[in-house]
């Protein structure tokens, strides 16, 4: 067992980057890493959730959380922030990229285009707007290149580990949802190409591909707006999910910290699924 801890414990002291960082996914990572004894500075755009995100996970672990305001597609905000971390915390050993997420301009209202609905194409794929698919994929794409070009300029020389959240979705594209399952579908083919890349300079790139959880993003489309039941959609996720249920954001941790630690110091490029089961079940 002691030989087990030690990789954990060499995670002590080291500085580490979540972009998205007052998301609920980015948030539960950042506590635990700040338990651990890491520290820790989380990215997000908005400066009041940024410092209340901040100061409630400074009260949970006893710690000071760093907070660095900025926006995931803006290098200018991202490069003054690899700044204050710097001057602040020292320099980056491991980036997460937690920054993505979905929008209801990317979503079709139709699951199926049929004969039975024709004229509703608005409702449909054709009715999708361009603004809302490039949203999308700029927030999820190049809001996890945009910061790995800024923050893991510190690991060239020394080393470090980047960790890409990707999704099911990725693998298995979702109806509804094109433009969130086409960009991170490019999480995980960046996340390869990424690792080869940097691999001769002992950068570790590899990415969690979580199942189903609820979250601020997907909340609209799993529960009932007006009674907080689950959608018909929700329940066909469950029927496919062998473990029958969604995930709980903790039950992602030991995944996080198994693949930035050195117990996987001889993994890179692969992209680990965190999802009961759900991409192995063919549903039946």
């Amino acid at each position: 067992m002691d030989e087990f801890k030690k990789y954990f414990e060499n995670l002590a002291g080291k500085v580490a980057v979540i972009t998205g960082g007052g998301g609920l996914i980015g948030a539960t990572i950042a506590i635990e890493l700040a338990r651990l004894g890491l520290k820790v500075a989380i990215v997000d755009y908005k400066k009041d959730r940024c410092d209340a995100c901040a100061e409630e996970m400074t009260t949970r672990v006893g710690k000071a959380v760093t907070c660095v305001v900025a926006d995931v597609l803006n290098r200018e905000q991202l490069e003054k922030g690899k700044r204050e971390i710097n001057e602040q915390l020292g320099k980056i050993d491991i980036l997460i990229n937690c920054a993505g997420g979905n929008a209801p301009e990317a979503t079709t209202e139709t699951e199926f285009l049929s004969s039975e609905n024709l004229g509703q194409l608005e409702q449909s794929f054709f009715g999708m707007k361009v603004e809302g698919i490039r949203s999308v994929f700029d927030l999820n794409i190049m809001g996890s290149i945009l910061p790995t070009q800024v923050f893991a300029r510190d690991m060239v020389d020394r080393g470090g580990v980047i960790l890409n959240i990707s999704s099911m979705s990725a693998f298995r594209p979702l109806t509804k949802i094109p433009a969130y399952s086409a960009a991170k579908a490019s999480i995980n083919n960046f996340t390869q190409w990424l690792a080869v890349h940097l691999a001769k300079v002992n950068i570790r790139v590899n990415a969690v591909a979580p199942g189903f959880f609820l979250t601020t993003q997907n909340k609209y489309l799993l529960l009932d707006q007006k009674t907080g039941e689950y959608t018909p959609r929700s329940k066909k996720i469950i029927a496919h999910t062998p473990m029958e249920r969604f995930g709980e954001l903790e039950e992602i941790l030991g995944t996080v910290i198994y693949l930035i630690s050195d117990m996987s110091k001889f993994v890179t490029g692969t992209v680990l699924a965190v999802d009961g089961g759900f991409g192995a079940y063919s549903g039946v």
